[in-house]
């Protein structure tokens, strides 16, 4: 699909600032968009990146709410938010695995071209797979958690989170639980980082079951991060 990056960066920082100037008041979902890598023809792929050296887990501060979108989405897909307790909470990075993570990264963030919910759905906030190839940050991270489901990945190990990014806008992310640690799937970056290192504040995410979410850190602190 043929699209001015320049041009769909700059509408999609502007709509980030937006939804957060008007939805923090409400601690509503933290989103944002960016665009997503255009598919180069005849780029070679990047050579094999080092497995990271991580050093803890991210843990959870005490129970929260999900946001509105997340459980419109659960009631939508069910069986998306069913989570298996017989299924690992981490999962083995082996060189297959870590593979699979960085694989699967690059391919939705060049393959799905980054709308915001107004555009493509007529709404301010929707969560949803990118079935026609568009779609923002939350639903690329949502099919990315999809198809390495389908590789034999357990979706408990893998939660949706929702953080402020370097310029202080919401934006979602892919956690998945390693016993490396926590990594970060992005649509801004195809590289797979620890969380320490991607210089977000992460406010909230699934926790280990289902619909129920978890704070991370200061949630006051990350509220009014947001704000600025």
């Amino acid at each position: 699909m043929h699209r001015n990056a320049s041009t769909g960066l700059h509408a999609q920082e502007e709509t980030c600032v937006y939804r957060i100037l008007r939805r923090v008041s409400q601690a509503a979902a933290l989103l944002c968009l960016w665009a997503a890598h255009p598919v180069l023809a005849g780029t070679p792929e990047p050579a094999p990146v080092a497995q990271p050296i991580v050093s803890e887990d991210l843990r959870p501060s005490g129970e929260a709410g999900p946001t509105l979108a997340w459980m419109q989405f659960c009631d939508q897909h069910p069986r998306e938010c069913s989570i298996d307790s017989s299924e690992p909470d981490t999962i083995p990075l082996t060189d297959g695995t870590w593979a699979f993570l960085q694989e699967i990264n690059q391919h939705v963030n060049r393959t799905i071209a980054a709308v915001p919910d107004q555009d493509h759905w007529g709404v301010v906030d929707r969560w949803d797979y990118p079935d026609d190839g568009l779609g923002d940050c939350e639903d690329m991270q949502l099919l990315k958690r999809k198809l390495l489901v389908e590789r034999g990945l357990p979706q408990r190990a893998m939660r949706m989170t929702v953080v402020i990014d370097e310029v202080g806008a919401g934006h979602a992310v892919l956690r998945v639980r390693t016993d490396h640690g926590d990594l970060i799937l992005d649509n801004k970056r195809d590289a797979v980082l620890p969380w320490q290192q991607t210089g977000y504040v992460y406010v909230k995410g699934e926790g280990a079951g289902g619909k129920a979410w978890v704070w991370f850190g200061d949630r006051i602190a990350a509220t009014a991060t947001a704000a600025k």
